[in-house]
C-alpha cells in the first residue's frame, strides 16, 4: 500500500488533491508538507507549480499493515498485502500469492500468531483495542465452511444417536464458528470445556 506521495498542480489545495487521490484516502487522513507555494508567473510567464508531499497519518490499521508487510518483505515471501476492510473497530489484512502455507501452518495456527502480533502493533499506544483479522489466500472463510460441515455433520450424529460427541481442541474464533452454526440445528446444544489449547466442544441432545 502506498503511504507517502508527493504531487504537483497549479495550487497547494489541487495539488493536495491529486495526491489523496493517488492515495486513496481523504485529506484528513493524510499530513501535508509544502515543499512549493507555487507562482502564477505574469502573462503565463515564470509560473511554478505548487509541489507538496503527503504522507498518511499513521492509524492502528495501517500499524497492523506496515507489521504483516515487514514481516513478509523479511520472509522474501512473493505476496501483497493490503486492507481489505477497516472501520472503527478493527480491520482485516489480506495476503495473497504463491506458496503462502508458511503463513497459515497447522490449521491456522501460524496465522493465529501472526494475527495477534500484528493486533499488539496495531495497539500501540492506543487507548481501547483495535482488533485485526490476518487472512492469507482466503483461509479463513474456507476454513469457517469446513467447521460448519463439521459442526452439520456431527450435531446429525448426536441426533441420530441420542448421545454427546466432543469435537477436536480448536481455538476461540473456531469454537465460535461451530457455536454459531450449531445454534441453526434445531435439537442439539453446545458447550465448551478444558483449558487453554486443550479446550473443546461438545455437542449434545438440547434436554426437553
Amino acid at each position: 500500500m502506498l503511504k507517502q506521495t508527493v504531487a504537483t498542480a497549479k495550487t497547494v489545495d489541487l495539488a493536495i488533491e491529486a495526491a489523496c487521490a493517488e492515495l486513496g484516502v481523504s485529506a484528513d487522513a493524510v499530513e501535508v508538507e509544502v515543499l512549493e507555494e507555487g507562482k502564477k508567473g505574469i502573462l503565463g510567464l515564470g509560473a511554478v507549480d505548487a509541489k507538496v508531499s503527503v504522507t498518511l497519518k499513521s492509524t492502528p490499521a495501517l500499524r497492523g499493515l506496515e507489521f504483516v508487510e515487514n514481516l513478509v518483505k523479511n520472509m522474501s515471501l512473493d505476496a501483497t498485502v493490503e486492507i481489505t476492510e477497516q472501520d472503527d473497530e478493527g480491520a482485516t489484512i489480506a495476503i495473497n500469492g504463491d506458496k503462502l502455507g508458511i503463513l497459515i501452518g497447522r490449521r491456522g495456527d501460524v496465522l493465529d500468531s501472526l494475527q495477534y502480533l500484528a493486533t499488539l502493533a496495531a495497539n500501540i499506544n492506543k487507548n481501547g483495542f483495535y482488533r485485526i483479522t490476518v487472512d492469507v489466500q482466503g483461509y479463513r472463510e474456507k476454513r469457517a465452511e469446513t467447521l460448519r460441515g463439521v459442526a452439520k455433520r456431527m450435531s446429525e450424529k448426536v441426533l441420530k444417536y441420542k448421545r454427546s460427541f466432543a469435537l477436536e481442541p480448536m481455538n476461540a474464533y473456531e469454537r465460535r464458528i461451530i457455536h454459531s452454526a450449531c445454534q441453526d440445528i434445531p435439537g442439539v446444544t453446545t458447550r465448551s470445556i478444558g483449558e487453554g489449547a486443550d479446550r473443546k466442544i461438545i455437542i449434545s441432545p438440547e434436554k426437553k
